[in-house]
């Protein structure tokens, strides 16, 4: 300001060549100056703030899936000025915020990160190592869903048809190049290294399209596989999923649609129970019982009871060669919770399956903190049915515990850490088996595997203190229904075999 001001009142009587080099020395600072402005401008507007905290409530939701964030349970924040120079806070589900464009250069740079509980500290721990990956992966994953014409060749491996879909459908497995693709069948994001299944058609134009699914969301019955031979890219696989591939195949061969004469008889069943619930309302109190899709009074599917023996030596701290956490034991193909805080035996069981049903969860992703809730109102029903005198009891099948043999201490902890969590998370007291075999072995069916019966009567006979169970008021909430688009019929069937009334998922928690 000095120099101006000097050179502004004498210029006159300077030499022109100072005058010159002075004002081409001041323009010169003012672009440095204005430069150095930007910079720091640009990094306050790069490095966004991020918060991380327990919903107060159920009324925010998440930015990126839109969907409602459940109260007391984690989000993040990307906080930001608004138009009026206040902060803003756009909240995100966990899985839901955008590594890909949001980067965490550490946890430290995340605002209430010490008030959380440790699970949640190392998850997010994981989500920072998950930043920053290179935006090339953002071109392959576009790659990926077209594929020039012509082009049937995946890994070196002929991409070959599937048997009973068109003619042009091609079935490729492979893992997941980075977590960009989504499943075509339920909308959630497929992990990257997670082994997804491509449906390969060929459009109008000649361009083969690729429409990516999870395993377990893979449209067996429009789409069957034959033969793993038929699944391009099965070779590079590992052992353990091409154990899985090999059980879908399984599946669709033992896949069989409703047919009309099935339908008609699931419909007559059910028109007869609405006129015994007639029945009943006419005669007793009215009743707040929802319509049933299977009763206890509907006995022609009920197996015979198996004798089942049970002895303190045949307990097991271990399942096999896994170790198991404190209250979790074993027994036969089976690892139950002995005894969580609070639980009180009860002649009304309510019970449960619980992927699908209580627990959004994905085969291929291991990990106690992978899962959310189904549905939000899932606490509060289960705490209403405990309120009620209820023994809420959860009965699930976990194969991978078998099949995963070199992976299977992993796999016990993956399931075993989601149950526990699922419970701190609905806080109320839950028993649970978990029915770790595959379907047969040795050519002997698991007795404890859906549908077989044989975890009902285990809780039945030696879980439930003796106390004789009234069937007329338990009931079985499962996902596996036989329903067009349902992975399997399981649920529905253990119901059944078991003399219990059935509902899905939607008319237990929805309607």
């Amino acid at each position: 300001m000095v120099l101006a001001s000097f050179v502004s009142r004498h210029s006159h009587s300077l030499p022109p060549l100072i005058v010159h080099h002075s004002n081409l020395f001041l323009r010169q600072r003012g672009r440095n100056h204005l430069r150095h402005r930007c910079v720091r401008t640009t990094s306050a507007a790069e490095k966004m703030p991020i918060v991380a905290e327990y919903a107060k409530s159920n009324r925010s939701s998440c930015k990126a899936c839109s969907k409602s964030i459940a109260s007391k349970t984690l989000r993040l924040g990307l906080i930001s000025k608004g138009p009026g120079g206040f902060d803003m806070t756009r909240w995100h589900h966990l899985n839901c915020f955008r590594t890909e464009s949001e980067s965490i250069a550490s946890v430290d740079d995340i605002k209430g990160l010490s008030a959380l509980e440790k699970d949640d500290q190392d998850a997010l721990v994981k989500l920072v190592e998950q930043c920053g990956e290179p935006a090339k992966e953002q071109v392959d994953e576009k790659e990926e869903e077209i594929e020039h014409p012509g082009s049937d060749e995946i890994s070196g491996e002929k991409i070959k048809e599937t048997k009973g879909s068109s003619a042009s459908s091609k079935v490729i497995a492979e893992y997941a190049k980075s977590s960009r693709s989504s499943c075509k069948k339920c909308s959630k994001t497929i992990a990257a290294k997670e082994l997804r299944l491509g449906l390969v058609t060929r459009d109008s134009r000649g361009f083969d399209m690729t429409k990516w699914h999870h395993l377990g969301c893979f449209p067996v019955e429009s789409d069957p596989i034959d033969s793993v031979e038929d699944i391009g890219g099965f070779s590079s696989l590992q052992s353990g999923d091409q154990d899985a591939l090999k059980e879908l195949v399984q599946q669709c061969e033992n896949k069989t649609l409703l047919t009309e004469e099935t339908n008609k008889r699931k419909h007559s069943q059910v028109g007869e129970m609405v006129e015994e619930d007639e029945v009943q309302t006419n005669t007793s109190q009215p009743t707040t019982r929802k319509p049933k899709m299977n009763t206890s009074e509907s006995t022609s599917q009920v197996v015979a009871e198996v004798e089942i023996s049970l002895s303190a030596s045949d307990v097991k701290k271990k399942y096999r060669d896994a170790s198991l956490l404190p209250k979790w034991k074993a027994f036969e193909t089976v690892i139950f919770l002995e005894r969580d805080d609070g639980l009180n035996d009860s002649e009304k069981i309510a019970a449960f399956d619980f992927d699908g049903c209580l627990a959004k969860t994905s085969v291929k992703i291991v990990g106690a903190d992978a899962w959310s809730l189904v549905y939000p109102s899932i606490p509060e029903k289960l705490q209403s049915l405990h309120s009620q005198g209820y023994k809420l009891v959860i009965f699930t099948n976990e194969s991978n515990i078998d099949r995963w043999k070199n992976k299977r201490q992993a796999a016990v902890d993956s399931k075993i850490g989601r149950l526990n969590s699922f419970i701190k998370r609905v806080e109320v007291p839950i028993q649970v088996f978990i029915a770790c075999g595959v379907a047969s072995s040795g050519g002997k069916d698991d007795l404890y595997r859906k549908p077989k019966a044989g975890m009902w009567q285990l809780m039945k006979k030696h879980f439930n203190s003796g106390i004789e169970i009234d069937m007329d008021k338990s009931f079985y909430v499962g996902d596996a229904a036989g329903r067009k688009g349902d992975h399997s019929d399981a649920d529905i069937k253990f119901a059944q075999a078991n003399g219990l009334k059935f509902y899905t998922p939607e008319e237990y928690f929805i309607s």
